[in-house]
């Protein structure tokens, strides 16, 4: 099976499948640093990076803008002084898609090269 960060989203329908609680017990262990968030009914992927002021919070934001449009998916980014909170969801399917689990682990990669 292929790292996560080395696969690629998939176009996502409103009627694809949301991830089961089988894939969703093994994909979240590629990324253990995320917590899952359930807002209005829908399950997240969430996790708040962390630095030494605002410019390299916001250029981080700008890298996981950029990866979100090379990918064709799109999450939630908030920026403050010193972090960046990223969340991950797939809109259409109101939930979570192997498709957030590959961008949670791409950020992370962005963050750590």
């Amino acid at each position: 099976m292929l790292a996560l960060t080395e696969e690629k989203c998939e176009a996502c329908r409103a009627d694809a499948p949301k991830v089961s609680d089988d894939e969703l017990a093994e994909l979240i262990r590629a990324i253990p640093d995320w917590n899952i968030e359930v807002r209005e009914g829908i399950m997240q992927l969430e996790k708040t990076y962390h630095f030494n002021n605002f410019v390299e919070a916001l250029d981080f934001t700008n890298r996981v803008g950029h990866l979100a449009e090379e990918e064709g998916h799109h999450p939630a980014l908030l920026t403050e002084w010193g972090s960046t909170r990223v969340t991950w969801w797939s809109h259409k399917i109101k939930g979570l898609h192997r498709n957030d689990f590959i961008m949670s682990s791409k950020t992370d990669q962005l963050y750590q090269g």
